[in-house]
């Protein structure tokens, strides 16, 4: 279910501030035309923090609606740092959504402990499968491999983001050592290659907007084990991705979309402010040229 790229879609906005909902339904189409297995709704990259309710139900309407006609997996986050606001969003997902992203809890810092009685109490009461973010340089709480492989035995767990900014000992032991039916997404763009070699499933990211068919490439080249195709495809595409996340994530990416005319603004809500002229077109430049 989770293998291969899905691609946490950018929410575009019109010259008006509103969802631009047409362009939503575009970029979907593109990046599952381009080989990407699944999308995900209402994630970070989707400025998930500053949508209301409706603007929320009309992203995931109109996701559902392309991954059905596309029969292909809507992943949709959902967010809260406590254990029974986020049961209740994950008791209204409405149909069409086949698995859920639920974050770590972030500033409360549980510990250990409590993760794993939150998400065990979320995985009693979810209709959808989990699928845990884990991203602590965001959360403020690690969580070790030990800790998420026994959640990963649950069987309404179906896998994690690992997002940990790097490859780290907790990586390595996770992925040497996974429960059944549990896989590891890669979550840090510029570090999806080794962690592909070490044997995740895939991704959620962001860069796959572009160079989508490349990043599911990647990921073949790897599954299928030719190691000297995926280093050549894994240093190109890390070298994109390190400029598209050149400053806050989806500023210079929404910048790069709306340059290319996919979405008909590159503005996106505050706290976040646009891209400067100068990241954007350094990213187009890297991925035109992206060994120079």
């Amino acid at each position: 279910m989770l293998r291969g790229i899905h691609v946490p879609l950018v929410t575009p906005f019109d010259a008006s501030g509103e969802v631009a909902v047409d362009a939503i339904e575009k970029l979907a189409h593109q990046v599952l035309d381009q080989g990407a297995k699944g999308l995900v709704a209402l994630g970070t990259t989707g400025e998930v923090a500053t949508l209301d309710p409706g603007e929320r139900a009309r992203v995931i309407e109109v996701c559902a609606r392309v991954c059905a006609e596309r029969q292909a997996l809507l992943t949709v986050g959902v967010t809260g740092n406590d254990t029974r606001s986020t049961a209740r969003a994950l008791r209204e997902l409405p149909p069409g959504v086949g698995a859920a992203l639920v974050i770590v809890p972030y500033f409360l810092r549980p510990g250990e402990r409590g993760v794993v009685a939150h998400f065990e109490a979320l995985a009693e009461e979810t209709p959808v499968p989990l699928v845990i973010y884990h991203i602590p340089y965001r959360t403020g709480q690690p969580v070790s491999a030990a800790t998420l492989r026994r959640l990963g035995e649950h069987p309404r767990i179906a896998g994690v983001k690992y997002a940990a900014g790097g490859i780290d000992q907790d990586a390595v032991s996770l992925l040497g050592d996974l429960p059944d039916g549990f896989e590891v997404l890669g979550g840090d763009d510029a570090f999806i290659s080794p962690l592909l070699a070490l044997g995740a499933a895939g991704g959620i990211l962001a860069s796959a907007h572009l160079e989508t068919r490349s990043f599911a490439d990647l990921v073949d080249a790897w599954h299928e084990g030719d190691a000297v195709r995926a280093r050549r495809l894994g240093h190109r595409l890390a070298r994109i991705s390190a400029a598209l996340f050149a400053e806050p994530n989806p500023t210079v990416i929404k910048g790069v979309l709306h340059a290319q005319g996919l979405i008909p603004t590159p503005d996106v809500r505050l706290p976040l402010v646009p891209a400067g002229a100068e990241s954007v077109s350094q990213a187009r430049l890297v991925a035109v040229h992206p060994g120079e």
